[in-house]
């Protein structure tokens, strides 16, 4: 047995969680935030067989998307001066964790 930890943007979170659910496999949503932007994302927590894991992945990837997002970044101009402009970022995707499990029970 594995457990998967799948970080992904809120974007997309709705999207991952319909298409796990239509391949049959359940999973633990839970409200999380990001450090670099400390946006919002999803964790979703699946139990699946050793042999599922690759179909998992196939679901996450088809349903995670990157794309570019502008952030303010700050740069000082001298003398204590500062100025604001927009940098473009990749945002987005998934983040996944596979881990063994030595037990799993649903009581």
């Amino acid at each position: 047995m594995k457990l998967i930890f799948a970080i992904i943007n809120n974007d997309d979170s709705h999207s991952v969680q319909s298409a796990l659910t239509k391949s049959g496999f359940q999973a633990t949503k839970l409200a999380s935030s990001g450090g670099f932007l400390m946006a919002g994302n999803t964790t979703f927590m699946i139990c699946s067989e050793d042999d599922k894991v690759d179909e998992i992945f196939d679901v996450i990837k088809h349903h995670s998307h990157k794309r570019q997002q502008f952030v303010p970044n700050s740069a000082a101009l001298g003398g204590g001066a500062y100025t604001s402009f927009p940098v473009e970022v990749t945002v987005g995707g998934a983040t996944v964790f596979v881990t063994d499990i030595e037990r799993f029970e649903k009581v």
